[in-house]
């Protein structure tokens, strides 16, 4: 166990409330918060020194166990992080969370959505504009979830079908839509010059204000949350897969538009330009290619074919 600090030793959630100062990007920070939560709400008054592997081990047991390993290592991740910053201010000697260990990861090749299971989520009648708007958007952009999610309507570009956004490690780079989404996007701002484009149901209660940039200064409204949306994706899913199957995550929408687009024939340039990755090794995941597509490139590359035609 770690030993205490001689002086100023905070309390876990106040180290807990200072770590997540320390997180610029919005979307790293909200996802560092849901991990947080738990772990003040387990030891909040406690001192932070009080933390070890054992503390650590059971909150992560209690609260995620039957959850997917990738989940389970994400909150492992932040733990992590949080126990290593606690180390470079001094709170703790030692970081205790590098006594616990990951989870495997079994790489999943049916993430992706077949294309006529797409189409039937987006024709669903009885969907909401935003909804609908969201869902393509995410398709046909690829993009992360908290990426779209945190667009303001000062960062689309409506006539080259493009937005600015604040992208994973927080570089800020372009996503681009297509016609489905376009025809969506001037009926979902409905005139508003600035704020959120996807807006909650309602106005935030009066004892929790989001940040401003969070609320659209024509309606109130706050930003439409992370779990708000991935709940109605789900909801909405089971109306296609049918009873008795699991609905889907709304990363399977960014998982999709790459696992096509992998198996579309593309060039390596063309696929990483899309997805954005930075390496081309992590595209792998994506390109499953069956038999069709090696006859088709063997025939496209066959030089007699050629000729004689």
């Amino acid at each position: 166990m770690a030993t205490a600090v001689p002086s100023a030793t905070p309390t876990v959630a106040e180290a807990a409330a200072t770590f997540l100062d320390t997180c610029t990007a919005s979307s790293t920070r909200r996802s560092y918060a849901q991990t947080m939560t738990r772990l003040t709400a387990a030891h909040s008054t406690a001192l932070v020194t009080t933390l070890n592997t054992e503390t650590l081990r059971e909150l992560l047991t209690a609260t995620w166990d039957g959850a997917a390993p990738a989940t389970w290592n994400r909150h492992l991740a932040t733990l992590g992080s949080f126990t290593a910053y606690a180390v470079r201010r001094r709170w703790l000697e030692a970081d205790p969370a590098t006594g616990l260990q990951r989870r495997k990861e079994i790489v999943d090749r049916t993430r992706s959505i077949d294309a006529a299971a797409l189409q039937r989520l987006f024709d669903l009648p009885d969907v909401r504009l935003r909804e609908r708007a969201l869902w393509r958007m995410l398709y046909e952009t690829a993009a992360r979830t908290e990426e779209i999610l945190t667009v303001d309507i000062g960062d689309l570009d409506l006539d080259d079908k493009r937005a600015r956004i604040r992208a994973k490690g927080g570089a800020i780079e372009y996503v681009y839509w297509q016609t489905a989404t376009a025809r969506l996007l001037p009926r979902l701002i409905d005139g508003r010059g600035a704020g959120p484009l996807f807006l909650a149901d309602r106005r935030p209660a009066p004892a929790r204000p989001p940040a401003t940039v969070d609320i659209c200064p024509v309606t109130g409204r706050g930003r439409l949350s992370y779990q708000r949306a991935e709940y109605l994706f789900k909801q909405a899913s089971l109306r296609v897969v049918g009873p008795g199957r699991p609905g889907w995550s709304l990363h399977r929408l960014r998982h999709s538009a790459l696992t096509h687009l992998g198996t579309s024939g593309r060039t390596a340039v063309e696929f990483q330009a899309k997805s954005r990755h930075t390496s081309l090794r992590t595209l792998g995941r994506y390109v499953n290619p069956g038999p069709e597509l090696a006859a088709r490139v063997t025939a496209e590359t066959d030089p007699a074919a050629r000729r004689r035609s």
